[in-house]
């Protein structure tokens, strides 16, 4: 009973079930009966702050325990999350690392059909150096013939029939004075003009410019047929009658150190023989523009 009558709590300071268990029954009747001789209050008292010791010291000693917990799971995912690979594991990745970089990367390019090369390589020369390169095929082109003006006064008709006398006697090796007698003798005769005849007329058959009656006489040098030089289809031919004059202009000893007149009248026999000289001039001026 407490001092106002009024009875204890079973569960109270002081009471049987706040005593502790490890208390020996001998200590737990010396602490219910003080030697002193307490009151009752004391005794409540005292056993209140004996329970509350108690807590504090239980709560403080499940706290640390819970801290140590704490402190040690986190100290064990920190090694698990940082913990290094062992030297021996990472040697092994950087081997199989570099393994894998030095493999040869399969081609993407499509399948040649073509069957390979059998011959045997040459050690240490690249495929490049081996090959030979494909020698370049350069066609040569003709060049174009010049074109050849009309000078000293000539029509085109007229150039062109004193080009065919130039070439003619350039094939026969004739020198540059032979060509020029000929094309002089040509401008006299026949101004240059491939004639046929009205006194002939088989030879208005064949290409020609013009038609003159002097007797037989056809052609640019004005041969005649009944003297021997060639039938009419030959002399008609321009390139035929250059043979034929220069022929004969080569057989008259010295024609080169003659005056062009009497170089001419030697293989013509013209009633003019002096007419010839006239066109000495323009002879060289032609022959020199067909010859360049």
């Amino acid at each position: 009973m407490r001092d106002d009558g009024t009875p204890e709590h079973p569960n109270g300071p002081g009471c049987p079930a706040d005593r502790s268990d490890d208390t020996p029954s001998t200590d737990r009747t010396t602490a219910s009966s003080p030697p002193d001789g307490g009151s009752r209050r004391t005794r409540r008292l005292r056993g209140v702050m004996n329970h509350r010791a108690r807590l504090v010291v239980a709560t403080g000693a499940a706290c640390c325990l819970g801290l140590v917990g704490v402190s040690q799971i986190d100290v064990g995912a920190a090694d698990r999350t940082t913990k290094p690979a062992p030297t021996a594991e990472i040697a092994e990745r950087a081997a199989l690392g570099a393994a894998s970089r030095g493999l040869a990367r399969p081609s993407t390019a499509a399948p040649s059909t073509t069957a390979p090369s059998t011959a045997p390589a040459t050690p240490g020369a690249s495929p490049s150096a081996t090959a030979k390169p494909k020698p370049k095929v350069t066609v040569k082109r003709k060049p174009k013939p010049r074109r050849i003006v009309p000078v000293a006064g000539l029509n085109r008709t007229q150039m062109d029939n004193a080009t065919k006398i130039v070439r003619a006697g350039r094939e026969m090796g004739v020198p540059r004075r032979g060509l020029v007698i000929a094309v002089a003798t040509a401008m006299q005769e026949s101004t240059l003009l491939n004639y046929a005849s009205g006194v002939l007329p088989e030879s208005q058959n064949y290409p020609h410019q013009a038609i003159g009656w002097d007797h037989d006489s056809v052609g640019l040098f004005q041969q005649r047929p009944s003297s021997g030089w060639g039938t009419v289809a030959e002399l008609m031919d321009p390139e035929y009658a250059t043979r034929a004059f220069l022929s004969a202009l080569q057989e008259i000893p010295g024609w080169q150190d003659l005056p062009l007149s009497i170089a001419a009248q030697a293989v013509q026999i013209s009633a003019f023989p002096d007419a010839y000289a006239q066109h000495e001039w323009n002879a060289s001026t032609v022959v020199a523009e067909i010859l360049g």
